[in-house]
C-alpha cells in the first residue's frame, strides 16, 4: 500500500467510471473472496454462478465453504442464461455471481431483476472486460461487488493484481481491514491497526 497504489484506486475510479470505492487487491481472485466475505456468504450458503467461467470465480466460494449453484451459459455470449438464472434462485440463494465473458457484458437488467425478487446481492466477475459498458453505462457502475483482473492475460495488466469495486463506503472500510489482516496503511507514515 501507500500513495503509489492510493492515486492508483482514485484513477481506476475515475477512468472507469466508477461511482463507489476502488480497492486495490493482490489478484480478480482475491477481489471475489472479499465481494463474497463482505457479502455476508458463509458455510452452507448457495451462491447461483455460471457453469462456464474460471476457476477463480468459485474457488473462493470453496474456501468459504459456500456451495456453488451452477447456472448455465447462453450458448451465443457465454454469459450466464438468465432465464435458467430464475429458475434456479431461490430461497436458499445467497448471491448471484456473473461473469461478463469475454468482454461482453450480461444482460445486467435481467440479472438485477431477479436479485431483487429475492433480496440479493449481485457480484460482478468483470475480469475479462475492463472498459466495456451496458446500457451507456461502464460494467460495474450498477453492481453491488465488482471485480476486475489485472493479470497478465488481461486487457489491461500491472503484472498481477485486480481491483474490487463497491457502492457502499462502510462496506469499503471493511473491505480495507481485510485486504491486510486487518492493517490498515496510511501512506508513508506508517500503519494504523484496526481493532
Amino acid at each position: 500500500q501507500g500513495p503509489k497504489v492510493d492515486a492508483f484506486e482514485r484513477e481506476f475510479r475515475a477512468r472507469m467510471r466508477q461511482p463507489g470505492p476502488c480497492l486495490a487487491v493482490g489478484s480478480g481472485t482475491d477481489a471475489l473472496h472479499l465481494a463474497y466475505l463482505l457479502a455476508g456468504i458463509g458455510p452452507g450458503d448457495e451462491v447461483a454462478t455460471p457453469l462456464f467461467t474460471c476457476t477463480a470465480t468459485n474457488l473462493p466460494l470453496l474456501y468459504i465453504g459456500a456451495t456453488p449453484r451452477f447456472v448455465d451459459v447462453d450458448p451465443v455470449t457465454l454469459n450466464i442464461c438468465t432465464e435458467d438464472l430464475a429458475r434456479k434462485v431461490g430461497p436458499k440463494t445467497k448471491a448471484i455471481v456473473c461473469v461478463h465473458y469475454g468482454g461482453l457484458p450480461c444482460d445486467m437488467d435481467e440479472i438485477h431483476a431477479i436479485a431483487r425478487r429475492w433480496g440479493i446481492p449481485v457480484i460482478e466477475d468483470a475480469a475479462q472486460s475492463l472498459g466495456s459498458t451496458w446500457a451507456g453505462r461502464a460494467i460495474g457502475a450498477a453492481g453491488d461487488f465488482v471485480s476486475f483482473s489485472f493479470h497478465p492475460n488481461k486487457n489491461v495488466t500491472t503484472i498481477e493484481g485486480g481491483a474490487l469495486v463497491l457502492n457502499d463506503e462502510r462496506e469499503a472500510k471493511l473491505a480495507v481491514q481485510y485486504r491486510l489482516q486487518g492493517v490498515v496503511r496510511s501512506g508513508l507514515d506508517g500503519m494504523e491497526v484496526e481493532v
